[in-house]
């Protein structure tokens, strides 16, 4: 593969890691998959006030956008590939709680193994798109 064709690749690859981010973090924002969420956060990270599972899912919405958009300017690729990484791991604890609850997430309950493995291709595929670009 030539290196323009790399870089088309990555482009490519780059601009629909940016859209998953942005549509994901707007999700965030329709009341029901807020609750969902908000569910999801293991009962031992809850708290009240500025902390709660509600205001914590907005802002994790809001860090996706910003993370996807940050993947699309040149000047913030790299900080936002970074930080994306980073917010990858802080959620999972989230998504490993669901998964032993399939009970009451349903199919939003991955699989903890598949989970894990997905998560860290995607903290992969962000890493490659942010340091490679």
């Amino acid at each position: 593969m030539s290196p323009e064709s790399v870089t088309n690749v990555l482009a490519v690859l780059r601009i629909v890691l940016a859209v998953v981010f942005i549509v994901a973090g707007i999700s965030h924002f329709a009341p029901a998959v807020q609750r969902t969420m908000a569910a999801m956060i293991p009962p031992r990270l809850r708290s009240t006030g500025l902390w709660s599972p509600t205001n914590l899912v907005i802002f994790t919405g809001i860090c996706e956008i910003a993370g996807g958009i940050g993947l699309l300017v040149e000047s913030t690729r790299v900080t936002s590939g970074v930080a994306l990484a980073v917010f990858l791991v802080a959620v999972f604890p989230a998504n490993a709680y669901a998964a032993r609850h399939k009970d009451r997430f349903g199919a939003v309950a991955i699989p903890l193994i598949p989970r894990l493995v997905g998560q860290l291709l995607l903290i992969a595929l962000v890493l490659l798109v942010a340091l490679a670009g």
